[in-house]
């Protein structure tokens, strides 16, 4: 029986150093998210009251560097005191910013928000660029990396063929695919125009989270199960439809179908609320280990219940501040150090 001792220690071995392979594997997941950035203005009644940088996935991926993930982000600004500053405040909250183009004739982008009596925001933007475009080097992308996109910024047609190159090559390298459609009402005129691009969009995606007003903007539809069916189930499987302050609709595997009441909550501004719904979503699929396989194979309910309640927990928490991002000591409870 001797000869099973070196069979028994190179298996040992070899199990060991798949192990270590597992274990690096899980510690290199990341996020990637590609969109705007903007400086926010936001303002009480005619007085400003707080600046902050921010942009949809921008929002979204502060959160997640704040909490701990692996992040970078794919973006543009200008070369000024904005689009320093946007820059810095990205490296500072753990966000890899090497794929940023800085165009030096662009000024970065301001929009101002202005709260109502119920702190919900009504934005005007100001975007000075002699000309859209995107120069950016693809980050490294790994089987079950998440990638995040959304707003005018993913269907936006003078960009649409390098966002669209990097959305495929994204997805062919085994990427999730998180979609906020995020279509402002601002844009309503260009529905038709845009439709393909949505559509595109929709078929990559694993996951597409919308609101009631933004399939009431583009497809003057209001009810969940009504989009589900004419609009989303045959891209994706996978559904998410958000109402403000009402219940968050499931649509999953064209079987589930769930509400997730929305707890109440004393807010400050809902500036960052859906961003940071979708931050949390994302957080949500990395705490529960699930990959690419799981999605194709199908969540169970208690995972889509994990995923959800940890989006709507920091939803929650970025209502409660004038930033759009989670704050540092509710990041530092949520953190996920094997991440990192």
């Amino acid at each position: 029986m001797l000869w099973l001792t070196p069979f028994c220690y190179y298996s040992f071995i070899l199990f060991y150093y798949l192990c270590m392979q597992i274990q690096q594997y899980r510690g290199m997941r990341k996020v990637i998210g590609i969109g705007e950035t903007v400086l926010d203005i936001i303002f009480r009644g005619e007085q400003p009251i707080r600046a902050v940088p921010g942009g949809s996935v921008f929002n979204s991926l502060i959160s997640l560097g704040r909490c701990g993930v692996n992040a970078a982000f794919i973006s543009e600004t200008g070369n000024d005191r904005v689009g320093r500053y946007v820059i810095k405040f990205l490296e500072d909250n753990g966000i890899d910013a090497s794929c940023i183009s800085v165009y030096p004739d662009s000024k970065s982008p301001i929009s101002l928000a202005f709260l109502n009596d119920k702190n919900d925001a009504e934005y005007i933007f100001y975007k000075d660029h002699p000309n859209d475009r995107l120069d950016f080097t693809y980050p490294q992308v790994n089987r079950d990396d998440i990638v995040m996109f959304g707003s005018y910024y993913a269907v936006n047609p003078v960009i649409r063929p390098q966002v669209h190159g990097f959305l495929e090559y994204a997805r062919n390298r085994g990427a999730i695919l998180y979609y906020d459609v995020n279509f402002r009402s601002s844009h309503k005129d260009e529905v038709m125009r845009l439709t393909p691009n949505i559509l595109e969009n929709l078929e990559l995606a694993d996951i597409v989270r919308g609101s009631n007003e933004d399939f009431e903007v583009m497809f003057r539809k209001t009810d969940p199960d009504v989009i589900y069916r004419s609009q989303i189930a045959f891209y994706t499987k996978n559904f998410v439809y958000t109402r403000g302050a009402d219940p968050v609709e499931l649509r999953a595997d064209g079987q589930l179908k769930k509400q997730y009441p929305v707890p109440p909550t004393s807010t400050v501004s809902t500036i960052g609320a859906g961003d940071n719904f979708n931050a949390g979503f994302v957080f949500g699929l990395l705490k529960s280990g699930i990959t690419r396989d799981a999605l194709e194979r199908s969540l169970t309910e208690q995972q889509w219940d994990d995923v959800i309640a940890c989006a709507q927990q920091f939803s929650a928490n970025v209502c409660q501040s004038l930033e759009n991002y989670v704050s540092p000591d509710f990041a530092s409870q949520m953190r996920l150090t094997p991440l990192r």
